[in-house]
């Protein structure tokens, strides 16, 4: 507890790293005042029912990445997912059309490029997501005319989510942390106290077990939690009689390094991308009403069933590998080490260093990948349990894992500010570390 005050004291005796935590704060604040902001013309006495049946399925999920705001019909009810769908659209298109990859290698021009067209293609998922939310709200609550009332919300929520990317930049810019990353982390811790207080309830209302069965619950969560940060950090470097260099130069000694591979390189990231493809569904049901599409739908937004759990379990391991290939370049890393005077014992530098690079990096991955598909489906397995499906979706899956990932991220980043001033770090015992590539990096 005395070392805990006294890395407050320090933290507050930095100018810098004081107002970037207080700028955070005061955007967060804003953020949750807008959430609470009803969209004009939809009557909040009339949104019970509705509030109640987006606190289930894959809803529920949209619903607590947006901190309550997408129950509540608010102007930010579709958060920052949009803005999340079209980066993973502009991703894939960095690998497969030229234009993009041209982009990329511009440096700072090309990617302030990259980030103008990922707006614009922001607008136009929203185009497609807003009329199909408005929908989900029941015609009792809006006392607009219907022409009036949707294109007006259309607007209305369009703006919103452009805004909350901008609050999310001025975070990145001016705060502590990424701000994309913390306005989803918000809108997930906004939503555990209800949903660990409903549980409670449950479990003594005569749900079953009581107060022990409540008990057992949450200590299962810690040890899953645990198992998220283990996870999140990417575990150990990969095994030494694969990873293991020798740095020639006379500086080091002669000292056997590890090459800096994980286990799980990709962090929390394929999760992110995974879910916002199984929010597609719900996008775009209303424009098709068959009987087949309903049944495809319902398979979708129930987060519990076989189906919806198979495709998400592929999609984050497709992504892991998708991610990966993003963060970690074979080639540039037997370049350096090729320059550095390092080499792998057994294998010739540069292409034969790369290829080698890559098996083993395609190897680790995989296990990583599957691992954490189990986790990311976990929430499924606790609410066929009989934990309440807002409570469930803490037990591992995106909510905890984008928690982990992002708080030690945070706690990095401040870190580094006490480092950089030569006081004690968060930990006596070594360094916070973060997600891909060991530390902080930014969604």
């Amino acid at each position: 507890m005395k070392q805990f005050i006294q890395t407050i004291k320090n933290i507050w005796k930095i100018e810098e790293l004081r107002s970037r935590i207080m700028f955070t704060l005061g955007i967060i604040l804003i953020y949750r005042l807008g959430s609470k902001v009803v969209l004009p013309g939809v009557d909040p006495a009339m949104l019970e029912e509705f509030s109640r049946r987006t606190t289930q399925g894959v809803m529920g999920l949209l619903d607590m990445f947006s901190g309550g705001a997408f129950s509540n019909a608010s102007i930010f009810a579709l958060g920052i997912m949009p803005y999340i769908s079209a980066s993973i659209i502009i991703q894939l298109l960095t690998i497969a059309v030229p234009y993009f990859q041209r982009l990329q290698k511009e440096g700072e021009s090309g990617r302030r490029k990259i980030n103008q067209i990922t707006r614009y293609l922001t607008v136009a998922v929203l185009i497609i997501q807003a009329p199909s939310y408005l929908t989900q709200i029941p015609d009792q609550a809006k006392v607009l005319s219907p022409f009036f009332f949707q294109v007006s919300s259309i607007i209305i929520l369009t703006t919103g989510t452009i805004f909350v990317m901008w609050l999310g930049e001025k975070i990145t810019d001016k705060g502590i942390g990424n701000g994309i990353s913390l306005i989803i982390m918000i809108g997930i811790i906004a939503r555990m106290p209800f949903a660990l207080f409903s549980e409670f309830e449950a479990r003594l209302a005569g749900q079953g077990g009581g107060l022990v069965a409540f008990l057992i619950e949450i200590v299962f969560l810690f040890l899953v939690f645990v198992v998220s940060i283990l996870l999140v950090q990417g575990t150990r470097r990969i095994p030494v009689q694969y990873a293991k260099r020798i740095i020639g130069n006379k500086q080091y000694g002669g000292v056997r390094q590890y090459i800096p591979l994980k286990v799980n390189a990709a962090g929390v990231m394929p999760i992110i991308f995974a879910q916002a493809i199984m929010f597609l569904p719900l996008s775009f049901a209303r424009f098709n009403t068959s009987e087949g599409m309903s049944k495809f739908v319902a398979a979708f937004v129930n987060y519990t069933s076989f189906w919806y759990n198979l495709v998400f379990g592929i999609l984050i391991v497709l992504f892991t590998y998708f991610y990966t290939a993003i963060i970690i370049n074979p080639t540039q890393m037997a370049e350096d080490m090729k320059k550095n005077g390092g080499f792998i014992p057994g294998v010739k530098p540069g292409k034969k260093t790369a290829e080698f690079l890559d098996m083993i990096m395609s190897r680790i991955t995989l296990p990583g990948s599957i691992f954490l598909a189990l986790v990311a489906i976990m929430p499924a397995f606790a609410s066929l349990a009989g934990v309440q499906t807002s409570f469930a979706q803490f037990y591992g899956g995106t909510s905890l894992l984008i928690l982990v990932g992002v708080v030690l991220d945070t706690l990095q980043q401040i870190e580094s500010h006490l480092l950089m001033r030569h006081y004690d770090g968060l930990m006596k015992t070594g360094r916070v570390k973060g997600r891909a590539g060991g530390y902080a990096s930014s969604l």
